[in-house]
Formats: C-alpha cells, structure tokens, sequence
C-alpha cells in the first residue's frame, strides 16, 4: 500500500531492501546516517556521503545531482543502528541557491528497488536552510517503519550532523564539501536560460494520488511507474557529445556490487559519441540491470514526449492569445500591422514547435540506438518471439524476475517499441479482450497495425471481424500461456482451460500437442463448475495453510505448481455460482498461486450487469490487436500495445513448447 505523507506522520515498511529517490529543483548532495535508539552517531563510520558512499547495508551517490537515488538494505544493517535518517544537502558554488526555500520543494520517494512505490513525502515549508533530514527508516519492536522528517538547518551539514550528537561535526562536514567539490558527478539540472534564445517550457507531470490508479473500462493503468522530475528542452550546445549512458538513470557502477565496464567508444575514435551499452543500469544482476533499464527507456521516452507535447500546446496557446491580440483593435485592420502580426506569429509558433521537435527527434534518437542494443542482450523471458535468443532455450533453473508481454509505443514514435515487462509471480490476472475496438482502418498497414503478422482472411477493410478477432484473441493468450510456462522451473507452472462451448481447439493446438496442456479443456457447465470448485478449493487450503503457518499440512494429492486458468468463451456455461468462484479467483487466487486469464468480450456479459464491473478492473487488460488503452499514471499518456504474437509462419513457440514438456518429463518421469 503506498501512501503520500505530511511531516511528522509514518507509514509501515514492509520489505527490508528499499530504493529512496529524491527529486529536486537542481543538484543537491544526499546522505544517510546510520544512528543508535537516541538517533545520536556513534563516528564518521556512521555517516555515509559521496566521499565515502558505502556503508553496510547503505549505499549513497557519488555527487550532487538532481535525481538522486539510495540503496538501502535494512536485512545487513548492524545490529546497533536503529535510524537511518536520510540528509539533503545544497552544494556550494557560484549560482547556487543559498537556501532550499529558493527552488520548488525536493520530494522523496521511498520504493522497491524496482520501482514500485511505498512511500513519497513532499518536504515543503523550508526556507533559509541549505541541509536536511528528509525522512528516517527507525525501527521499533523489531519492524522497520518510516516517519516524514523535514527538519532543516540553516546552519549546513555541520549544524545537521552536529545535531545528531557526531564528534568533529565540522570537520567531516568539511570533508564532504571537499569531497564534492573535486569528484562531482553530472548534475540534472535545466539548460541554463541566458544560454537560450527562447523559453521553451519543460513539462512537470502532477504525481499520481496514492492508492490504486482509477481507470475508465476501457483504459488500463500501467502500474509502478516511478515519479520523476521533467526535462528541459533547451538544446544541447553546439558540437556537444550525446551521452549514451543516461545520467538521469543511476548506471550499475553506482549501484551494483560490481561497477559495469566501462562503455565502448564508437568507431569515431576518443572524441567520437560514446556507444550505448546493454545492462548500463542499475541493479545485482545482469537480469535485473537489463529488466531496470528497460524501465528507464519507458520513462525517458514518456518524459521526453510529454515535453514536446507540453511545449507544442503551449505554442499553440501562445499563437491563439497573439492572433486575438492583433485583431483586438479594429483601427489595425485597415493598414497592414495586422497581417504582420499575424505573419510573425505563426513565425514564432513555428520556431518553437520545431525546436521541441528537434529536441525530441534527438531524444528518439538516443533511445533507438539503445534500443538497438538492448533488444539483442534480453534474456528469453523478456525477449521478443523473433529474437535468436529463443532458438537456444533453456529451461530455467530459477525464475526471472520478469516476462515481457508485449510492447509499447507512442504516435510521435510509432517505430521505437518499449517492452511491457510483468514482474513475477503475477500479482493479478489477465483479460485477453475479443471485444471489438478501435482497430485499423482502411488505407494503413495492417501487417504493421497488426504486430508484422500475416493475417490471411482475418482482415476485412483492414479491421478482424468477430469470428477472426476471437482467433487473434485465443491465439493471443496461447502465446502468453507459452512465456509463463517457459520462465518457470520444470513442473512449477501448470495450465487448465476452460471451454464451455468447445470452440477453441484449434488454437490451443500448441499446448495440446507439446502436452503443457496434460488434461483436455473443460466443457460444458459440468465441466465448468468441477474445475471452478477445485481451484476454489485449493485457494482456500493454501490461504489457511499461509495463514496458519501450517503449509506441512497440506494434502499430498495438491499440487504445488501454480496453476493458470484459461477462461474462453465467457459467459457461455456460467451460472451465479460460478461466476461468484471466478470472481473470488481473481481476487484471492494471485497471492497463493492461481491465476485467471479471461479470453472474453466483456459487451457479451452484459447480461449480469455492474456485478461483474470488479472483474473486468481486477485484471490487465491487452488486446489481440494494437490498441490505444494503456495509461501510465505519471503524464497520462494513452500508450498503444501491441500483443506478444510470434512472426508469420514460425514454429518457436511449438518448439519452445516441446522443450517445456521435455524438462517436465525429465524431472518427473510419472508425468510422461
């Protein structure tokens, strides 16, 4: 559960390894210090700051910057640090703000090393003072919490840590400065104005409200979307070298265990545009650097169009007040001032949107040629089907931390795709959409529309008809089912269908005949309500079980794989009593293991009414098809997917299939 708190209030922590990210106005130093119960410091050995960044358990930027982001991980604290209070700090310098009441509030954000928000705080209400203690991790009867601080000090560091009971205050304040002041790191700061010929403005999303994103039907939030703080668009100077490495995102060598190798100089030579590297983020593993960097090119390419966006609306909006201004006078009529006005105008519109647009083609750039590199290191699990990679599958020895299930993209770059990566286990189930959308129109492409597939007879004037998008939908969840089976250990991912009409044999062809799918789909209410109540029941054992501390207990017939339910052809074979069990599945079913996958139009269930609204909300909806409806709630932009569907003509999910089935049989033969 996230919360945005006021100062003085706290919050539970539920998870000892947490990320802090703060954001500001422009640079500042961050720091932790590691205290006793008192809070009080027992040395310099207790404080750690970009002179000496790591500390057990902690580990802090090498220098002032505008992002910053910490690592902390409570598990390897010593025993003797009870608070962990984490300092901001203002660097010294000429052009500096001599006070954090000078600049917009820095806020604080405390997540999951993913991304995943807990905890953000706005430290608001400050004034004079260029140091402070911006939240604090205490423990209090062996539970870990966190309490919004917000105490500043007009006095600096020295004052700060003075307060703290540190001896020699002064000096280590002092050490820190010196410090920064040699070894600074690259500063996220906006183009300085004097250097601009224009004002273009940067955009500066609201952040999202605490709590689950609220949603229209037919809009899907995309969730644990860190917050951010905007880019300038003010353009580089001339001849200056694009840097590949993206200082708004920590690179392994400030995070990882292990700095990452140094990045590659382009075939230019030294002075050439250094190349960008696969992994060159943050993170413990080459998985994890790659899963974070992904992340990364998904809110570096939200950020940057939503600049662009923001500077074209208000070019826009500056153009219409100038228009109405010059024909305000009726006496400008009847010379030429007007035209010229209105000439000089569109002038001006013009030069502002253009430099937005060659800011943003920059941008694109940038994150193309990282694209370029990243898609070929992905791991299977987060790799597309047409990438080689899969063709020397293996199963798994432990599971990824993520699979991908799809892509995404924005209009103002149609060909730069974003992976959509589902961390695991699932923490929801999946609605695979068969209902009619907003699909191509005549005129376009419909093998690009439609993810570079050959879809025969499935187009009519470029859109599927009903029977065709049903296939595409089926089709759609088959090649999901495949990665889900295919990321987890030999016999720890099983999969059931329901198939009330038994329609959908054909597609389900793949798992059928690699026999991922052991047991033919369920027909018929009969066969609806039996496997309904079995899950139902297994839901309900392993939550006592959990909930009892009782899990050796559990009958020796249960399997202990998780369990995927493929749901086809709702409602047809549903009475209240299943769709009650359906219902309770999607709700309880994720956190012990039992996943929902409705392949389903929703307008077809009209029927029953808003009782199966939570239904439909507590699922992700995708498409079979690329569609615009999935929203991420940090800018708000409505991002087109496209679903995870192999090349024309390939056989690698069938083959990716076989193997599955293969490590299955081997690692219990009574299966085969």
């Amino acid at each position: 559960m996230t919360a945005e708190l006021v100062r003085g209030q706290n919050h539970p922590l539920d998870r000892t390894r947490v990320e802090i990210r703060i954001a500001a106005d422009g640079p500042v130093l961050a720091g932790v210090t590691l205290g006793d119960e008192q809070g009080r410091l027992s040395g310099a050995e207790a404080v750690a700051h970009p002179g000496a960044p790591r500390r057990a358990g902690v580990e802090v930027p090498s220098g002032p910057a505008a992002v910053q982001r910490i690592a902390v991980d409570l598990g390897v604290l010593p025993g003797a640090v009870h608070r962990v209070s984490v300092l901001l700090a203002l660097p010294g310098g000429p052009g500096a703000p001599r006070g954090f009441g000078a600049a917009a509030a820095p806020s604080v954000a405390v997540t999951t090393p993913d991304g995943i928000l807990l905890a953000g705080y706005t430290v608001t209400g400050l004034g004079p003072e260029s140091a402070l203690v911006a939240v604090e991790l205490y423990r209090r009867q062996g539970a870990w919490r966190i309490r919004a601080v917000g105490q500043g000090y007009a006095g600096g560091l020295a004052e700060l840590l003075r307060d703290q009971g540190l001896p020699g205050a002064a000096e280590l304040a002092a050490r820190i400065e010196e410090a920064t002041g040699t070894g600074r790191a690259p500063a996220v700061a906006a183009p300085d104005p004097s250097t601009a010929p224009d004002p273009v403005p940067a955009v500066r999303p609201e952040r999202p409200a605490p709590g689950p994103t609220a949603f229209a039907p037919e809009t899907e939030s995309l969730a644990g979307v860190p917050d951010a703080p905007a880019v300038g668009l003010g353009a580089p100077p001339a001849g200056a070298r694009l840097d590949y490495r993206h200082p708004r995102r920590p690179t392994a060598s400030t995070a990882a265990p292990a700095p990452a190798p140094a990045p590659p100089v382009a075939a230019g030579g030294p002075d050439g545009p250094a190349a960008p590297v696969a992994g060159d983020a943050n993170g413990w593993s080459m998985e994890e650097r790659l899963y974070n960097q992904v992340r990364g090119m998904f809110e570096d390419l939200a950020r940057s169009v939503a600049a662009y966006r923001s500077a074209a609306g208000f070019a826009a909006s500056r153009l219409e007040r100038e228009l109405d201004e010059a024909l305000a006078d009726p006496r400008a009529r009847l010379g030429g001032a007007t035209e010229a006005a209105r000439v000089a105008a569109r002038d001006r519109h013009a030069d502002l949107v253009g430099r937005a647009r060659a800011v943003l083609d920059r941008d694109l750039a940038q994150l193309a040629a990282e694209s370029e590199v990243v898609e070929p290191a992905l791991p299977p699990a987060l790799a597309r089907w047409d990438n080689p990679v899969w063709h020397a599958y293996e199963v798994p020895r432990q599971p990824p931390m993520a699979v991908r299930l799809g892509d995404l993209h924005l209009p103002e770059a149609p060909e730069l795709r974003i992976p959509l990566l589902v961390r695991l286990p699932l923490e929801r189930g999946l609605w695979i959409d068969s209902g009619p959308g907003p699909y191509p129109r005549a005129g376009r492409d419909p093998e690009r529309e439609f993810g570079r597939r050959e879809l025969g007879s499935a187009l009519t004037d470029a859109a599927p008809d009903e029977a065709a998008l049903g296939r595409l939908a089926l089709e759609t969840a088959v090649a999901v089912a495949a990665r889900l089976l295919a990321a987890h250990l030999p016999g720890g991912y099983a999969v059931q269908v329901l198939d009330p009409a038994g329609s959908a044999g054909p597609a389900l062809a793949p798992l059928r005949e690699s026999g991922a799918l052991p047991e033919p789909p369920a027909a018929g209410a009969r066969g609806v309500a039996a496997v309904l109540e079995a899950l139902t029941r297994r839901v309900d054992l392993l939550q006592m079980a959990v909930r009892h501390r009782a899990t050796e207990a559990l009958p020796p017939e249960l399997d202990p794989a998780e369990q995927l339910l493929i749901v086809h052809d709702f409602p047809h074979g549903f009475d209240d009593r299943a769709l009650n069990q359906l219902r309770y599945l999607a709700d309880e079913g994720p956190a012990v293991g039992v996943h929902l996958m409705m392949v389903a139009d929703r307008s077809r269930a009209r029927e029953y009414g808003p009782v199966l609204d939570p239904l439909w909300r507590a699922l992700l909806r995708l498409t079979p098809v690329p569609d615009t409806h999935l929203a991420d709630p940090w800018v708000g932009h409505a991002w087109t997917y496209e679903p995870p569907l192999a090349p024309r003509r390939s056989e690698v999910i069938r083959r990716v299939l076989d193997r599955v089935a293969e490590a299955r049989r081997a690692a219990d033969p009574q299966t085969g």
